[in-house]
């Protein structure tokens, strides 16, 4: 008898975005944002534009992380962000290059940042900064391990209002 390794990743993916949920409690709010990494910002607005006729809703430079991004709305309030390399160092770079253009990462939005990070470290997950940081417009972020949850980056979000 053969194990089927096939369906093992997608149950560890499964149960560990579990754990995440559990583990964020009272703090998730909903999904934020899908982050997706391009080559270029410009064309990939006019993409997403005409395809589906999204708005920029929001456009920066973010000198330290290396990126330059745009947050497109949708009518239920989830947004795409679109993230484009400053520079051959910068991690949206080193992602194109291993892996092309495509989703980078789901961010789900919380009421406290500080809570919700000492909540994933609570429940045995790892944290990629040892604090919050600031992320677009203003945001305290942070991401989770991808590892500790099925091999998805996910971005904490505590947007500014809250």
């Amino acid at each position: 008898m053969f194990l089927d390794l096939a369906g093992i990743r997608p149950m560890i993916a499964r149960i560990a975005m579990v754990n995440l949920s559990a583990a964020l409690g009272g703090t998730l709010l909903g999904i934020d944002h899908v982050g997706l990494a391009v080559r270029d910002l410009d064309e990939a607005i006019a993409r997403w534009s005409q395809t589906f006729g999204l708005e920029v809703s929001h456009r920066e430079i973010n000198e330290s992380q290396g990126i330059e991004e745009a947050m497109l709305d949708l009518a239920d309030g989830t947004r795409l962000q679109l993230l484009a390399p400053l520079n051959p160092e910068s991690t949206i770079a080193k992602f194109l290059e291993r892996s092309g253009e495509g989703m980078q990462q789901l961010a789900f939005r919380v009421t406290n940042i500080d809570e919700a990070m000492g909540n994933v470290l609570n429940a045995g997950m790892r944290l990629i900064y040892p604090e919050s940081r600031v992320g677009t417009a203003g945001s305290l972020i942070n991401f989770v391990h991808p590892k500790d949850v099925g091999g998805v980056l996910v971005e904490l979000v505590q947007p500014v209002d809250h």
